[in-house]
């Protein structure tokens, strides 16, 4: 079982669990807060008071990074014996149209996400806008993919149904219309 996908009635269930341990010990989960927190460790709040924040209350929340970082590299590294990604072979195909010859076989492309593919300055420039659109987008939500869609609507937040919304209408808007123009030919 720990080789392939979880099915959803494993998964589903283990989640409403750590949430409703989280909502009984009053935290809220979600990815984008420990930005801040990160920030402040950095030292921000000496330069904006946004980032002067009580550090030790967030010490669980970094776990939750550190356990993402581990869970993740272990499925990785030891519990996925095929690194090829299961996707459909109409979206391989287009994939490949648009120059991404590994679709289908790697995690991450690595027509964006290799150690030599940094030498270019498309690469760094993309990476850059992209990271200020999801700082800037998480910041104005009020939270992340994870943290609206998890934690949001599992506690019947109306703002986290439009956030929900609005991230499944943006990404449908970015791979649709603007990822084939910022990387078709």
């Amino acid at each position: 079982m720990l080789y392939q996908s979880w099915p959803w009635y494993v998964s589903g269930p283990l989640i409403a669990l750590v949430m409703a341990i989280l909502v009984l010990m009053g935290k809220r989960f979600g990815m984008s807060s420990n930005l801040e927190t990160f920030c402040s460790i950095g030292g921000a709040g000496k330069f904006v008071d946004y980032f002067k924040i009580d550090l030790k209350s967030k010490r669980w929340s970094l776990l939750v990074v550190l356990g993402a970082v581990i869970g993740g590299y272990l499925a990785a590294n030891f519990f996925s014996p095929d690194p090829a990604v299961e996707i459909s072979q109409a979206t391989v195909n287009k994939l490949q149209e648009l120059g991404f010859n590994s679709a289908g076989q790697a995690y991450l492309p690595t027509e964006l996400f290799d150690v030599a593919v940094l030498s270019q300055p498309k690469t760094w420039i993309l990476l850059l806008v992209a990271g200020l659109l999801v700082g800037f987008g998480t910041r104005y939500a009020g939270g992340c993919t994870s943290g609206h869609a998890i934690s949001g609507l599992s506690n019947l937040q109306f703002p986290s149904l439009i956030a929900v919304i609005g991230f499944f209408v943006g990404g449908l808007i970015m791979v649709h219309l603007l990822f084939p123009l910022i990387f078709g030919s």
